[in-house]
């Protein structure tokens, strides 16, 4: 049974019920016979994957949702074989190159070579042109990012990028003068409450606007979040009313156990403890930054004014961190580690500066 994340996904642009300037203006673009590569960039769960597969639908009409998942292997100059997922119709080719990690520019320098050398083989094809979408462009190295510049000079006649970010602080500048940029906000809270509120009717749900506004609140602003928090409220309750409770996420409930954990014990028994809950997060594929950035918010409340900048200061460190070493967990164990000296030190009077 599909989530109502995926039953529900408007499939063109004209179905999507924000930002309606947005969708016209890619509807122009796709319409204009000089379509660009384009930098998506916004929030998580602000809708920017389904503004791009309906523009391809646009560019190219139904054809693009005929998909299939091909399985790739590549092989790096050390003789690594790396195995790789890539989702493709005739017309489109998406991609995550940071699945592979530092060898994502094997991934983008062979296989964008091989589809730009490729004509279309569709000849009645709208586009001469073939789309590939990459998938979290803000975690491709610098290297991939080198690569993919090449390839943007090189091959654009056979060849358009979009790329999908949740920022553009880590595309280098190249990348970013050739392609151009379209920012998607986040739905305001009003939107997020129509949403449900088509969804809930769909699904022949009663309508509680209390609840739909505490969903939306409580999400963040992020749709997808809001939609898999109603879907299980409406999966663990009969009876739904205004007060009804709003489980959080499993992972999420795990990281606020560990920041009670973290506060009311600091030990290396206690580390050990918190390194295994952080290690099933991590095996459920729970991104280490996100991890990172709600550990934060949980400990945030339960510390003191004094030593909160201070928090706030090694989260970012850590989270750096992260993002350049090759071993996560040594630097969420980092984290919590200082945490808890910062905690100890400022209840027993020392400076902990």
């Amino acid at each position: 049974m599909a989530l109502l994340v995926d039953k529900h996904r408007p499939r063109s642009l004209e179905a999507l019920s924000y930002h309606p300037d947005l969708s016209d203006r890619l509807r122009s673009l796709a319409q204009s016979g000089d379509f660009p590569h384009l930098l998506v960039y916004g929030p998580s769960g602000a809708g920017k994957k389904t503004r791009i597969v309906a523009t391809l639908k646009e560019l190219y009409g139904p054809g693009v949702e005929k998909i299939k998942i091909d399985a790739r292997v590549f092989q790096t100059t050390s003789n690594r074989k790396l195995e790789f997922n890539i989702v493709a119709s005739v017309y489109h080719l998406e991609i995550t190159p940071s699945d592979v990690g530092n060898y994502d520019r094997v991934v983008v320098q062979d296989l964008l070579k091989e589809v730009a050398q490729t004509q279309q083989v569709d000849l009645n094809a709208k586009q001469r042109f073939k789309v590939v979408v990459i998938n979290e462009a803000d975690h491709l190295t610098r290297d991939a990012q080198a690569a993919l510049r090449r390839t943007m000079e090189k091959y654009s006649p056979n060849l358009r990028l979009i790329l999908l970010a949740n920022s553009t602080s880590n595309i280098i500048a190249p990348i970013r003068s050739r392609t151009l940029l379209v920012r998607v906000a986040a739905p305001t809270e009003e939107e997020i409450c129509g949403v449900l509120r088509v969804v809930g009717k769909k699904e022949g749900w009663k309508e509680v606007d209390g609840l739909n506004k505490r969903v939306a609140k409580e999400s963040g602003r992020n749709l997808r979040k809001a939609l898999l928090m109603f879907e299980a409220v409406h999966a663990q309750n009969e009876n739904i009313t205004d007060t009804t409770h709003i489980p959080p996420p499993d992972w999420e409930a795990l990281i606020s156990q560990i920041a009670n954990q973290i506060v009311e014990e600091r030990s290396p028994a206690r580390l050990l403890q918190v390194r295994a809950a952080l290690y099933d997060l991590l095996s459920h594929c729970i991104d280490p930054t996100t991890i990172l950035k709600t550990l934060t918010w949980k400990l945030i409340p339960k510390t003191d004014d004094a030593l909160k900048p201070e928090v706030i200061k090694w989260a970012a460190f850590y989270e750096h961190r992260c993002k350049t070493g090759s071993k996560v967990i040594f630097h969420l164990e980092a984290f919590v580690a200082k945490y808890m000296r910062l905690y100890e030190s400022f209840l027993m009077g020392v400076d902990f500066d």
